[in-house]
Order: C-alpha cells, then sequence, then structure tokens
C-alpha cells in the first residue's frame, strides 16, 4: 500500500476540485472491487449527489448462471476443486457449501494448480470462474495436465470477457451511462488498447483505475474534465501497473488454449465472443465435453432486480428485496452472493 494514495490533504483537496464542477454524470464502476472500495472509503457522501457511481457486471460470481451450480451438483464420484466465493451461490437444490456439509468432495482451492495436484489421486473437475485477470492461470494448468498427460484433471471453463459486456450493455437501450471507471486488475492483462471502441463506437470515455481512494476520486475528476471539454478517451489512472498493451505473454496463454464463444451472463443473457471455449487440441480436458454438461440456463429469483443492477438502471436499494429478504446470509440474487457483489457492498457500507 502507497499511503500517498490515502493521503487526507490530498484526498480533501481533491474532494474540492470535484464539487467545483456544476456537470452532472453517471459513471459506471465496472470491477466488484472498485465496488467495494467505493463503499469502503464512503466515496459517494464525498461527491455531488448530481455524479452518480453504478455498479457493473465486475463481479465472476455474480455473473455466473446459478444452473451451473444445479449441474455441479449432479456430478457424482468427483472431486470438484473450485475458488472460495462460488461455495455460497445458491441452485435450485442448495449451494456446493450445503452439499459439501452432506459429504460431497469440494475442495477450495487458490491456484488452479492446487486442482492439478488433487487430480495426481483423483477425478477432478476445476471450476475455471473469472475475468481475464484469473484466466491465464486456468490456461496454464490445462497445458501443465497436457504435458503431465493427466487424464484425471478437466476444467469447466466458465471463463468471461470485460470488453464485449461493456459494448453489450452500452447497445442496451436501458443503459444510460456517461463514462466509466475501467478494472484494474482486469486492464493488467488487456491493457489500455481493449477499450479503444468505447471511444470509437460510443464517444464515451473511461479512465482505467486502481483501488485506493485518491485513485477512484481522481478518476471522476478526469471523467468530469472530459465531460467539460466534451472530449471522451481512455485514460490511464494506473500506469504504475498498467501498460497499453498490457500482458502479451498472459493473453497468448488465453488464446492458446481458449476461443471466444458466446456467453451465458447471469442478469444479463447471451453475450456473443463474451467467453472462452476450450479449443479442440485441448478438448480432453473440457469437462463440458467428458461429462456432457447440458447448456446453461438462466432462472433468476423472482422479484430479483439483479440484471438491472448489473446494467446500471438501479441501485440495489430499488430492488425490493434488497435488506428484507435478500442479505449476505440468505443471498436471493447474484448481486448479494459474492463479497464483490454491488448489494452486497451496499448491505456491508452502506445499507
Amino acid at each position: 500500500m502507497d499511503k500517498r494514495f490515502r493521503d487526507p490533504l490530498l484526498i480533501e483537496t481533491l474532494v474540492k476540485d470535484i464539487n467545483e464542477y456544476s456537470s452532472s454524470l453517471k459513471i459506471m464502476e465496472v470491477c466488484g472491487s472498485h465496488t467495494m472500495s467505493i463503499g469502503r472509503w464512503g466515496i459517494r457522501k464525498m461527491i455531488p449527489k448530481s455524479i452518480q457511481l453504478v455498479s457493473g457486471p465486475g463481479c465472476p460470481v455474480c455473473v455466473t448462471p446459478a444452473s451451473l451450480i444445479d449441474q455441479l451438483l449432479e456430478i457424482d464420484n468427483i472431486t470438484l476443486a473450485i475458488f472460495g466465493d462460488l461455495m455460497r451461490v445458491p441452485g435450485k437444490n442448495g449451494s456446493l457449501e450445503q452439499a459439501r456439509a452432506r459429504g460431497k468432495d469440494i475442495r477450495i482451492v487458490y491456484s488452479p494448480l492446487d486442482a492439478l495436484e488433487i487430480a495426481r489421486e483423483k477425478e477432478t473437475i476445476f471450476v475455471g470462474i473469472g475475468f481475464e485477470t484469473t484466466i491465464p492461470g486456468i490456461a496454464h494448468s490445462i497445458i501443465k495436465a497436457q504435458q503431465l498427460k493427466l487424464s484425471n484433471f478437466s476444467v469447466y471453463p466458465a471463463g468471461k470477457l470485460i470488453p464485449p459486456a461493456l459494448e453489450f450493455l452500452l447497445s442496451q437501450k436501458d443503459t444510460i451511462l456517461e463514462g466509466f471507471i475501467l478494472p484494474g486488475h482486469v486492464s493488467v492483462i488487456i491493457g489500455e488498447e481493449a477499450y479503444d471502441f468505447l471511444v470509437k463506437k460510443f464517444a464515451i470515455g473511461g479512465v482505467i483505475t486502481g483501488f485506493e481512494p485518491l485513485d477512484i476520486l481522481i478518476s471522476i475528476k478526469k471523467l468530469l474534465d472530459q465531460k467539460q471539454k466534451k472530449q471522451p478517451l481512455i485514460d490511464n489512472e494506473y500506469k504504475r501497473v498498467v501498460s497499453h498493451k498490457g500482458n502479451e505473454s498472459a493473453k497468448k496463454a488465453i488464446y492458446r488454449v481458449f476461443q471466444p464463444e458466446t456467453s451465458l451472463w447471469r442478469g444479463l443473457g447471451e453475450i456473443p465472443d463474451s467467453g472462452l471455449g476450450i479449443k479442440p487440441e485441448f478438448s480432453q480436458f473440457d469437462a463440458r465435453l467428458k461429462y456432457s454438461f447440458p447448456e446453461l440456463e438462466n432462472n433468476e429469483h423472482p422479484g430479483c432486480r439483479c440484471s438491472d443492477v448489473l446494467k446500471g438502471v438501479i441501485s440495489p436499494p430499488e430492488c425490493k428485496l434488497f435488506k428484507k429478504v435478500c442479505t449476505p446470509k440468505n443471498p436471493l440474487g447474484s448481486c448479494m452472493v459474492s463479497s464483490e457483489g454491488s448489494c452486497a457492498a451496499y448491505y456491508k457500507y452502506e445499507g
């Protein structure tokens, strides 16, 4: 942590600068970590009410269809290796956490490579959810499994890509946005250039941003400047870790193993070329083929407005289920399931 990005005097000065603007502005922060930082640091309380911050589909657990949980629960005599934040996602017949309590072999791993070690002893499926940040590691695990000729290992490919999701959102009639706080971690991999379409196709700017309070406030000011000058652009506030082209080695690993495909996003529907399927040359490690998984489907809880939250149409408190029947202990919608979900963030910091 660089303490300069939490300096109270710098923050106070920047907040004063932001409050001098007369423009209204609707900004979407795409990343779930940004949503948590905005809540944690009370950013909404610092800035004028005319500047609206809305949360986007930047939480991988939140946009994974619950029907995946139902399908995983039907698999018998196979170890499931998952990231921990998938455990509590409710399906029709309960969660993976509940299934593990009943005796199902479900292991929390911190890296896909951990799943390879499990597969040396038992038939194992790694559930590969995540965005561009985690996908290179999943690709590497498949390459490693091929090198080891490890027949006990397979991956359910549930990775998703951020740029196609943003393009989809901006193509919806009910989406009204004027700028983006773009994800820091994802941008480390894909770089600045991946967002050029925002300006060229939609005339909307964005700022790639870190996660400290000063990072976020600087980005808000930059977006206000863009609106005032009527000059949308992709600005990189996070140059200390994000380059123009991103991590070429990581991108090479991704597209060695995966190829773009249409993907179902919970709350949003099918988005072309927003998912990554395993290429034919690695098909022996594709759990969807190996175990004949059916197509995923969206089956949201009645009354849940998570899709509207993910599109920035409403804020979490505007959903009638929020905090009344939908809570972190009893999550009914996808945005309340993960600690990085927008509803969970509002509940914890602003509820």
